[in-house]
């Protein structure tokens, strides 16, 4: 029988560095032609009356964890009037389920929660990019963003590497002392500063963990030794540009999760600096890659290091999806689906 897994089992039962090696697991299998992660689909309609219905699907399948999954979310926003131009939530409910089939039966197994896992395991896989090429000794992080994004991002890297020191930045003052002062009672060093650029002089790591539409610190502040960061990426329902055109062409290599959802979801803050030659194709590698040590790349004090955490896949779900699975199976659980509720008709047999 299917069972649900919930956001609270999420919390109880995932831990980071559980969810790290899930996300190297499954960029692995993707990088040796093993894991299945079809770009990411994102569409909107009009839904009438000035409402916009969004929806987002993810598929994948990771071999080495035995499990598949199909992600699929929705919500309906309305125009601002307030804000001309800026759209708004109707419900502060994004309506998502992450179906996880067993890839040897087929069944489904499991409906999985999402909300808190997404904000989980775009965390988790920045941290195992840091984790892979940072600079062991890399102390000093600079952190852009007040949202769930954020505290992903500072739990998941201070995880992987010894920092003593977080300086953030969000442009809403009173999100930023909030944001600060809940991560300090968690233990992190963390100082809320009002200018962007101090946040980025003498940070080992520059992490932007926003949903911007325009770059949130300005490429010619960085320095030479220093990795960025940014999750905030273009779609086909939306042009974000975190991180400015200085930040791509300075960098001397970047990497990103998938090179086929770069050109899918048209991330034109990439693909129009290598059209126009700013930015070298050549320099561009997937983070499977890199964990699998195809690509040898490294943090120095004479380089910048760009990971452009450019989109969610269907394999990240599905394997975190498979600990959290073993994990409440053996533990048991009460919340069950009757096999017969989700079956259809086999085929006939011609």
């Amino acid at each position: 029988m299917a069972i649900i897994i919930t956001d609270d089992d999420v919390r109880r039962l995932l831990s980071m560095a559980e969810c790290i090696g899930a996300m190297r697991t499954a960029y692995q299998d993707f990088a040796d032609g093993k894991a299945v992660s079809l770009p990411r689909v994102r569409y909107t309609a009009d839904a009438g009356d000035g409402l916009e219905y969004f929806s987002n699907v993810h598929v994948g399948a990771v071999p080495s964890l035995g499990m598949a999954c199909v992600r699929a979310g929705s919500h309906t926003t309305l125009e601002d009037p307030s804000r001309p131009g800026r759209r708004g939530y109707v419900s502060p409910v994004n309506w998502t389920v992450i179906i996880l089939y067993d890839l040897k039966t087929s069944e489904p197994v499991a409906f999985l929660h999402e909300s808190y896992l997404s904000g989980f395991r775009v965390g988790a896989t920045s941290a195992a990019c840091v984790e892979a090429v940072a600079r062991p000794d890399a102390s000093e992080l600079a952190l852009f963003g007040s949202g769930r994004q954020a505290r992903s991002h500072c739990r998941a890297i201070c995880s992987v590497r010894p920092i003593r020191g977080v300086r953030s930045y969000s442009p809403n003052p009173a999100h930023r002392e909030a944001f600060a002062a809940e991560m300090r009672a968690e233990g992190f060093d963390i100082t809320a500063l009002d200018d962007p650029r101090k946040v980025v002089e003498g940070a080992d790591i520059v992490c932007c963990a926003t949903s911007s539409k325009l770059p949130v610190f300005k490429g010619e502040w960085l320095t030479q030794g220093q990795m960025v960061l940014s999750i905030a990426n273009t779609d086909v329902t939306v042009v974000r540009h975190e991180v400015d055109d200085t930040v791509l062409e300075r960098a001397d290599d970047i990497i990103v999760n998938d090179w086929t959802s770069v050109e899918s979801n048209r991330q034109v803050e990439l693909l129009d600096l290598i059209a126009k030659g700013t930015v070298d194709r050549n320099r561009v590698h997937e983070l499977g890659e890199v964990f699998t040590g195809r690509v040898q790349l490294r943090q120095a004090p004479d380089n910048i290091l760009y990971y452009k955490n450019n989109t969610g896949l269907g394999m990240q779900f599905a394997a975190a999806g498979a600990i959290l699975y073993k994990k409440l199976k053996a533990e048991g659980t009460n919340r069950v689906i009757p096999p017969d509720w989700l079956m259809s008709e086999k085929y006939s047999q011609s």
